[in-house]
């Protein structure tokens, strides 16, 4: 829900769900932003979208140059995933993903994503509580994906191009801010000099 009792600059973190639309207006029938239990002032919107089937770490304000700080600076942010794959994956497929694999990108390019960094994990709940999933019953991979650039479902792609489907997608962090054990729709403050802190922390 959007309210109009404050205009000034504020800046909020949520954990978005899975299967909600990371918008608050839309022509579809979907669960948006706007359902959260909260009271976003009028002129919040997020920075760097996550499709819908996609978890996680979501930046909300209502500072209309917090876009170009975070993905047309100079200098890099990182953005951390775990991620729920398909099947065991081999020490080869692991290489492969690791010096960088080719995937298509808006246009029909091909574009060549390395990963910052990338790791097999075997107890996802220590970086996230809540990273369990009934599918793990079959054989599956969990991955933690760090990356410096931003593609359209790049992390998808990626394992895609390595015949591994991506069962489940979370989003850790962006740069110094952190999803931590957040609640699925929880939604957090954070002061302007906090945010800006964070956002400038890497690595």
């Amino acid at each position: 829900m959007l309210t109009m009792s404050d205009t000034s600059k504020r800046y909020f973190i949520i954990n978005k769900p899975y299967n909600m639309v990371s918008q608050f207006i839309s022509s579809h029938n979907v669960p948006l932003l706007g359902s959260l239990n909260f009271s976003f002032p009028e002129g919040t919107h997020a920075i760097g979208r996550l499709d819908s089937t996609s978890e996680g770490l979501l930046i909300l304000t209502t500072d209309k140059t917090v876009t170009r700080k975070l993905f047309l600076a100079q200098q890099q942010h990182s953005r951390s995933y775990l991620v729920l794959v398909q099947n065991k994956m081999t020490a080869e497929t692991f290489k492969k993903l690791q010096n960088g694999i080719e995937i298509k990108i808006k246009g029909g390019e091909n574009y060549s994503a390395k990963p910052y960094s990338i790791e097999i994990i075997t107890q996802p709940t220590l970086l996230y509580k809540y990273a369990t999933d009934y599918r793990e019953v079959y054989a599956h991979t969990w991955l933690l994906i760090t990356l410096t650039e931003g593609k359209f479902r790049q992390v998808r792609k990626m394992v895609l191009a390595v015949k591994h489907r991506c069962l489940r997608l979370i989003r850790l962090n962006i740069s110094g801010i952190h999803l931590q054990d957040m609640l699925p729709g929880q939604v957090k403050e954070l002061a302007e000099q906090e945010f800006y802190t964070l956002l400038e922390k890497e690595f």
